[in-house]
């Protein structure tokens, strides 16, 4: 692949994440803001990773739930909308899906964090991942409630 075409492919990409952000979508949280917020006395967000299951596994942002994107519709239910919902994903187009489903069925108080994974893990910030990674795994992709099977280490 040549360097334009790779060049133009990366604009598109970007274009694509940021539209899906546009015109009342989630609210950016920094990264520095979410790590505070405990210490703030505010209320926990319910931070919502919306990555694969695999992916989740080789590491996510501490507390975080997984539903991947593609399930989010049918798992709205795991969602809370009485709390903030930060949403992020590897670099931002399937946090913006998501953040389109949850907005089309009623959720208001929804963030989006900056930089997504990608960035979360250039600053070196804190990762958690599963005790038993397989079992997690079979239990992200059942759509069950897989928090005691991915409890962390």
């Amino acid at each position: 692949m040549n360097m334009r075409a790779l060049t133009l492919g990366l604009v598109a990409a970007t274009a694509v994440s940021f539209a899906a952000f546009a015109d009342g979508g989630p609210a950016p949280l920094s990264q520095e803001a979410l790590l505070a917020r405990p210490a703030s006395g505010a209320q926990a967000p319910f931070v919502l990773d919306v990555r694969t299951a695999e992916e989740f596994v080789a590491g996510h942002v501490p507390g975080a739930l997984n539903i991947p994107h593609d399930q989010l519709a049918a798992r709205l239910a795991e969602v809370p909308k009485d709390q903030d919902v930060v949403l992020y994903c590897r670099s931002g187009r399937r946090a913006g899906m998501a953040a389109e489903v949850l907005a089309a069925n009623g959720y208001t108080r929804l963030e989006h964090l900056e930089g997504d994974m990608a960035a979360w893990l250039d600053q070196g910030r804190p990762v958690e991942t599963p005790k038993d990674a397989a079992a997690c795994v079979a239990a992200l992709k059942s759509g069950g409630d897989a928090r005691q099977a991915c409890a962390a280490n």
